[in-house]
């Protein structure tokens, strides 16, 4: 069975984050999982890309139809967002790293991060239950969805205030941490666009469900191009799976380029960084 625009772009993703899930899994080799909370998350994210697409793939190529690829694939890919924003998240809490490597403000990221699981989990519950036969799943389902989405639009807010407080204290962050803010800083312009595309796709429709014909049903409201199942596709490149990469290749190459463990090494780190002191 040939496949339609999206089973391509489904194709393509798979052949995009192949490189990257590789290249991810030599970042946390080099970080570590202690310190690289951040780093984890982008190899979640290339695992969820690469698992995604294959499900959509595979979906279009077996017959009879199989809801349940649908379901899962589509899940996937609408979920996607949340472990880049929590990639960053991770990320920026790392620049508040005392010199010995030591993490600051634990609770208050904790939080954050509970803020972005919270968010996911309603998102791909909200889908489930849009997929069942049942009007009050489908309901909730889809109030669960659009919540989801306005937490994840709240916790990229948060990200961008602890980014511009960050450079406010610029002069106190550790040498190649301050490297990093940069590589964030370049990244959130191309996560708000992402976000923004969440946001405009979950409330394109008020519901959506896999038909035997393998497609979602299409709806005809303002917002309908950006539906990430019967949307367009150019728009569906665009702001999301190209936002996406350029978010992946600028982290990417900051893991790779930056040594940022050598900000750990300074004996004199602590007396030239006071943002980083220890805090009691």
């Amino acid at each position: 069975m040939a496949l339609d625009s999206h089973g391509v772009l489904a194709a393509v993703t798979i052949a995009m984050y192949v490189p990257f899930l590789l290249v991810s899994l030599k970042i946390v080799s080099k970080y570590g999982m202690a310190r690289g909370d951040g780093w984890v998350l982008l190899l979640v994210f290339c695992i969820v890309r690469v698992l995604g697409g294959a499900l959509l793939v595979a979906a279009e190529e077996i017959t009879p139809v199989n809801t349940s690829l649908y379901i899962g694939g589509y899940a996937l890919e609408a979920s996607g967002l949340s472990p880049l924003l929590l990639c960053t998240l991770g990320l920026l809490h790392s620049i508040f790293q005392t010199p010995e490597g030591f993490p600051r403000y634990q609770r208050l990221f904790r939080l954050l991060q509970l803020l972005g699981m919270i968010a996911l989990i309603l998102v791909i519950v909200g889908i489930s239950d849009e997929t069942s036969s049942s009007s009050s799943s489908n309901s909730s389902g889809n109030t669960m969805r659009r919540a989801g989405v306005i937490l994840f639009a709240v916790l990229y807010a948060i990200l961008v205030g602890i980014c511009l407080h960050l450079w406010t204290q610029v002069r106190f962050i550790l040498r190649y941490r301050k490297q990093l803010l940069k590589a964030i800083s370049v990244a959130l312009p191309f996560l708000a666009i992402r976000t923004i595309y969440s946001i405009l796709s979950t409330f394109s429709s008020s519901t959506f469900s896999v038909t035997s014909t393998s497609s979602t049903q299409a709806n005809t409201g303002d917002l309908a191009k950006f539906n990430i199942f019967t949307g367009e596709w150019q728009i569906y490149l665009v702001m999301e799976m190209l936002m996406e990469y350029a978010i992946v290749i600028i982290y990417s190459i900051a893991a790779l380029v930056l040594p940022l463990n050598e900000d750990h090494k300074s004996p004199h780190s602590q007396d030239e960084y006071p943002l980083n002191r220890p805090q009691y």
